[in-house]
C-alpha cells in the first residue's frame, strides 16, 4: 500500500505502560438456562447470562431472569465459582459444591441466599466448566494481577472518596 507524500499517514499506537494490556477490554458471555426448586416436588427453569469483563478480572456476573422486571444480579468471585466445580465452595450467602443427577448427569448446585429469600439452582457443570475455561483462555490466573489497579491508582481513587 502506498499513500500520496501530501497526506499524513495514520498511525496505530502499539505501545502503552509495560506490563499493562492495550487490547480492548474482553467479555465472555453466555446464557445458560438453570433449573430451580419452587417447591418440594416443583422445579421451575430461569434463564441466567453468565458474564465475565477482563476489566473486573476476578470477578463473575450472574443475571437471573433476562428481561423481566425483577432481573436479578449476584457478583461473586471467578476462584468460588471454579472450586465449585469441585467441591463445597462459599460461605454465607452463596454456596457452590457438584453434584450427579440421573436425570441430568454432572450438574453444580448454587445456593443463594439474601434477605429477600433463598434459592436453590442446578445447571449442567460441563457447561459451566467450558464458559469458566473460556474466561481464563480471556485472562489467565497468572494475568488477573497485572488488570487490576495499581497501588498509586487504588491510593488516587480512595484520595476522591
Amino acid at each position: 500500500m502506498s499513500a500520496s507524500p501530501d497526506q499524513p499517514l495514520a498511525a496505530t499506537p502499539t505501545g502503552g505502560e509495560q506490563g499493562r494490556r492495550t487490547a480492548p477490554p474482553a467479555v465472555v458471555e453466555e446464557v445458560l438456562t438453570l433449573r430451580i426448586a419452587l417447591e418440594q416436588d416443583l422445579v421451575g427453569e430461569v434463564r441466567t447470562r453468565f458474564r465475565y469483563d477482563a476489566c473486573r478480572p476476578y470477578e463473575v456476573r450472574l443475571t437471573f431472569h433476562l428481561g423481566r422486571p425483577d432481573e436479578a444480579d449476584w457478583v461473586f468471585s471467578r476462584e468460588l465459582l471454579r472450586d465449585g466445580l469441585d467441591s463445597l465452595s462459599g460461605q454465607g450467602d452463596i454456596k457452590l459444591w457438584p453434584a450427579y443427577c440421573p436425570c441430568h448427569g454432572s450438574t453444580l448446585h448454587i445456593a443463594l441466599e439474601s434477605p429477600h429469600g433463598s434459592a436453590l439452582l442446578e445447571v449442567s457443570k460441563p457447561q459451566v466448566r467450558a464458559w469458566l475455561e473460556q474466561t481464563y483462555a480471556c485472562v489467565s490466573e497468572d494475568e488477573e494481577s497485572a488488570l487490576l489497579p495499581t497501588d498509586a491508582e487504588l491510593a488516587a481513587l480512595l484520595d476522591g472518596a
